[in-house]
């Protein structure tokens, strides 16, 4: 291979490395990014706690609410019995006896 062949062939070799290590990404930079990326998950855990936090607080809430409300129910029941038999005892008083 003649000389400036040569010369030629080196520089571009040289040229081509460059440009492909150009390409990548240095050490710095990509803890950079990473550091960005764990602020982001840093930030949505914290708001996934808060909102795990108010879930278990609401799904307590609505247990008691539930238990309250059977009750309740419950109590009514007790109540429309009392009053069944009230009527009942009303309507025999009302009936003449003969």
């Amino acid at each position: 291979m003649p000389q400036p062949l040569a010369r030629i062939a080196s520089v571009s070799l040289v040229l081509a490395g460059s440009l492909a290590l150009g390409g990548c990404a240095t050490k710095g930079y990509v803890n950079e990014q990473i550091a960005t990326v764990n602020q982001r998950i840093d930030a949505l855990d914290a708001k996934l706690q808060t909102t795990d936090g108010t879930a278990k607080t609401a799904l307590g809430e609505a247990q008691a609410a539930s238990g309250q409300a059977q009750n309740n129910a419950q109590r009514i029941d007790q109540l429309n019995a009392r009053i069944d038999g009230i009527e009942q005892k009303m309507e025999q008083k009302r009936r003449p006896r003969n």
